[in-house]
């Protein structure tokens, strides 16, 4: 609420406006001492307050266009919202300077400056991607911010970040609660920006998990002891009220019935002051930012009403509405807390990814071990996640989480990723292999080496890529943002024309009726459908293992019609098998294989990993090998037992001996000698046992599946016929891949392509919705607009389905808005909704579109809609 500047505050209290910063905030108007003094104080003494002025130039406050010097901070920051506000007359008629201002409360002040320091910095803020317009590196962090009621706080808090010097992009979800903030660190500190958001009466805080707790506790706390106030009142006022509408004319004696108006006053006073306390503290933000949002209406609904029947029962004559009063503000209260435990529902999934990074870790200390295998006797030191680095080697207990990702050195286990990827089942690892950070040690003790640090780690990509996609709002959310914000200034004046007809034809209800105007509306529903939807829709599918890394990809994914899968690594494994060897002469299979794999000793070629693995399954021994020499895209040659050998393509090999070439599509790989060909290895990689069932879901949901490959035609065709796909193209590469789709894009069509490897960025960045599957590479999976963490195409299908589910939830929630104003309001203006009633539907208003919004969170047969 406004405090008048000529009031002295109490100690440690102070305006909204005058805890802007301790220091010069961020794009405050500074300039020169002004020749030109107000009457009031002296050179040397504040223009505010009137205090002498001890570091001159350093707070400088304009007001009506003129530099004026202030004495501090405090006084700085309120002079110019004065003037902000058009109150500047208040200087020119005041008799005495104004009570000095507080400072930015020393707490607070200190709080935010610890967020510039370097430690403390390191891991609450990002490097975030350039500035594109100038180039400049970027500081990025996700904030909490508290009050926020309505689009309009959202598009306040936005407003005020954005106009600050540094900042480069900000974006505020209000289903979460949170802000994206990109800024140059060079031209804004952390700390200024806090400040700025502080100054127009929000709390603004680096995202941390402890902190979301404890605000989280806190917010609960006060909602229920306002919602407690406001339901004790109501009762109370309900029971003085009840004889006033069932007794007859003339039955209450006009003492008793005085007593009970003045006992309903008294009653209703703490609901008003305090229970209420919030939509007023809304209503006068929004106007002191020329903002109005929600809480101006029902502000002006519960002050009209408390105030007209507080002069009927002063004057002992009149209508008296302190029951609606009551009421009115115990259901919306009511409507905000459940709002707000939906709102923490669709952020949990946010929350159990911070969460499931530790704290700490056990790092080993001491000299390189020379038995990696005696890790469980060797000394350990307790340090906090954050310091460790690329390279320290650390030991993860059983029924641990690793802290982050690292490969592993020593110790076999089983590890349980369902958080990352969604899949129950945990899986074996060993060493020499990779495990994220946040995964469950399931098994047993393990050494490991760290491969990136915390903020580096796939957990923490994860939680950015998430947080990225809560605040990239399409934009059917940003046209209902600003339909809402016009929606609230054409109520107040339909509420005013109201109330002057009424005043024509029955002044006894042009209050009520104009109030149940006030009242009854609901933009919130209109700023709520789509956030809540995304947020529900988003959060499931995390759990489920699939990351969408972009507000737009479920918009964009419901509107396609066609897809295009890449082969390898997609539809496929990505990882070729041996499916038969063909032996010549005396040469036997298992033979022919061991010597293969002995060849092919240290190769980190896929090939060379395949033959290797099937030498492995089958325990073969291998035998020694010399001479070893690698030919770069053809193969290898060595010696085994005085043998030189070649193995490789045909054509390599095919200059020692004969090797004809199958028309089966598969790779082969020649095992020759100078006298002729030992034997033929055939691989192929195999499709993924999904991959049938996912087309045939897609294209029963009305997509034509394509295939696009960079593989040569042969194993392109086969895979497109086995899964009934058009093949758009093999051998392609990037920009043939580009080429393919551009044309589906010019011929009307919306694509979806799903790729897995560098050479498919471009493309999964150029299609109008793109996922990156399984193991894909970094680049496919920062251009992908969704990430499917899970080795399982079939969720492809699954994602699909879910943003189809997702649009229509919103468009429900958009008709249900619009129709529910649509009949409100013309009621509420006719008479016929009593301000008690519009109080309950604009309440059920906003709680039917979160609760629509939560049923994405079910299995479509519980929330099937037509």
């Amino acid at each position: 609420m406004f405090i008048d500047p000529t009031d002295r505050q109490a100690p440690g209290r102070a305006t909204p406006a005058a805890t802007a910063t301790a220091t010069t905030a961020p794009g405050s108007r500074a300039a020169a001492p002004s020749a030109d003094p107000s009457p009031m104080p002296t050179a040397a003494a504040c223009f505010h307050c009137g205090q002498p002025v001890t570091e001159p130039g350093r707070w400088l406050a304009r007001v009506d266009g003129q530099p004026r010097p202030m004495c501090c901070a405090g006084c700085q920051a309120v002079a110019e919202a004065i003037d902000a506000a058009g109150l500047t007359e208040y200087y020119r008629h005041r008799s005495a300077p104004a009570a000095g201002a507080q400072p930015l409360p020393a707490a607070l002040a200190a709080e935010l400056a610890l967020y510039d320091e370097p430690d403390l910095n390191a891991t609450l803020v990002r490097s975030g991607p350039a500035d594109p317009a100038t180039g400049a590196a970027c500081s990025e962090a996700s904030l909490m911010i508290e009050g926020l009621r309505c689009g309009a706080c959202g598009w306040l808090v936005e407003r005020t970040l954005a106009r600050q010097p540094g900042v480069i992009s900000v974006s505020v979800n209000q289903t979460t609660e949170r802000a994206l903030l990109r800024w140059d660190p060079a031209r804004a500190s952390l700390s200024g920006l806090l400040a700025s958001v502080a100054a127009v009466g929000y709390r603004a805080l680096p995202s941390d998990l402890r902190q979301r707790q404890a605000q989280e506790a806190q917010a609960r706390r006060s909602l229920s002891r306002r919602l407690f106030v406001a339901g004790l009142g109501m009762m109370q006022v309900m029971m003085y009220a009840w004889p006033a509408y069932t007794a007859q004319t003339g039955e209450i004696e006009a003492d008793h019935a005085a007593l009970m108006r003045w006992a309903s006053l008294l009653l209703t006073l703490p609901v008003v002051l305090y229970s209420a306390r919030p939509f007023f503290e809304g209503a006068w933000r929004s106007l002191r930012h020329r903002s109005p949002g929600m809480d101006l209406p029902v502000a002006l609904g519960i002050g009209a009403a408390f105030i007209a029947s507080a002069w009927a029962t002063w004057r002992g004559q009149g209508e008296v509405w302190f029951d609606s009063v009551t009421m009115f503000v115990f259901l919306l209260l009511a409507a905000r807390h459940l709002e707000w435990l939906a709102r923490r529902r669709a952020s949990r999934a946010l929350d159990a990814l911070a969460a499931a990074m530790p704290e700490r870790a056990l790092r080993l200390i001491g000299p390189p071990l020379s038995d990696a295998d005696a890790f469980l006797q060797a000394p350990t030191e307790t340090v906090p996640a954050l310091r460790l680095r690329p390279g320290d080697t650390i030991r993860v207990d059983a029924g641990s989480r690793f802290p982050v990702d690292v490969t592993l050195l020593a110790g076999r286990t089983e590890v349980d990723q369902s958080l990352l990827t969604g899949e129950s089942l945990p899986v074996p690892r060993g060493p020499g292999q990779p495990v994220a950070g946040g995964a469950v040690n399931a098994g047993s003790p393990v050494l490991a080496r760290v491969l990136h640090a915390v903020g580096d780690s796939t957990l923490s990509g994860i939680e950015r890529l998430i947080e990225r996609a809560a605040h990239d709002r399409p934009a059917v959310a940003r046209a209902a943002d600003r339909v809402a914000r016009w929606f609230i200034g054409a109520l107040l004046l339909l509420a005013a024309g109201v109330a002057l007809a009424w005043w024509q034809l029955d002044p006894a209800r042009a209050l009520p009726v104009a109030i149940a105007v006030l009242v009854v509306s609901c933009p919130c529903a209109l700023s709520l459908a789509t956030p809540a939807a995304l947020a529900a829709a988003t959060g499931e599918l995390s759990r489920q293992g699939v990351l969408v890394s972009s507000g737009r990809a479920l918009e964009a994914l419901a509107g396609c019609t066609d897809v295009v899968f890449d082969k390898t690594g997609t539809l496929t494994r990505g990882q070729p098998a041996v499916v038969s060897v063909r032996t010549f002469g005396a040469m036997d299979p298992a033979q022919a294989l061991a010597l293969a794999a002995a060849l092919e000793t240290g190769s980190a070629h896929p090939l060379a990993q395949a033959l290797r693995a099937r030498a492995a399954e089958l325990a073969l021994a291998l035998p020694a090998v010399s001479a070893v020499h690698a030919e770069p895209g053809s193969g290898v040659q060595g010696e085994i037992a005085g043998r030189a050998l070649r193995l490789g393509s045909a054509a390599w090999c095919g200059q020692w001996a004969a090797c004809p070439r199958g028309d089966h599509g598969d790779t082969e790989v020649w095992l020759v000698e100078r006298q002729g060909a030992l034997a033929c290895i055939r691989l192929s990689d195999p499709l993924r046992p999904e991959a049938a069932a996912t087309v045939a879901a897609l294209k029963a949901a009305g997509l034509r599946a394509h295939l696009l490959s960079g593989d040569h035609a042969a194993p392109a065709q086969r895979v497109a016929e086995q899964l009934g796909l058009d093949l758009l193209g093999a051998q392609a590469g990037p920009a043939d891949k580009l080429v393919c789709v551009r044309k589906l894009q010019q011929a009307g069509r919306r694509v979806l392509m799903v790729g897995d490897g560098v050479n498919d960025a471009p493309v999964l960045a150029t299609a109008d919705a793109s996922m990156a599957v399984g193991q894909a590479t970094a680049l496919a999976r920062t251009a992908a607009d969704c990430v499917l963490l899970a080795d399982d195409l079939g969720r492809v299908a699954a994602l699909q389905a879910m943003a189809v589910r997702t649009r229509q939830v919103v468009l429900q929630n958009l008709a249900w808005a619009s129709a529910y104003n649509a009949v409100a309001i013309p009621a509420a203006a006719l008479g016929l909704v009593p301000p008690w009633a519009a109080a309950l539907g604009m309440s059920a208003s906003s709680l039917l579109v979160v609760g629509n919004a939560l049923r994405l969170r079910m299995p479509p047969w519980k929330s099937s809609t037509s």
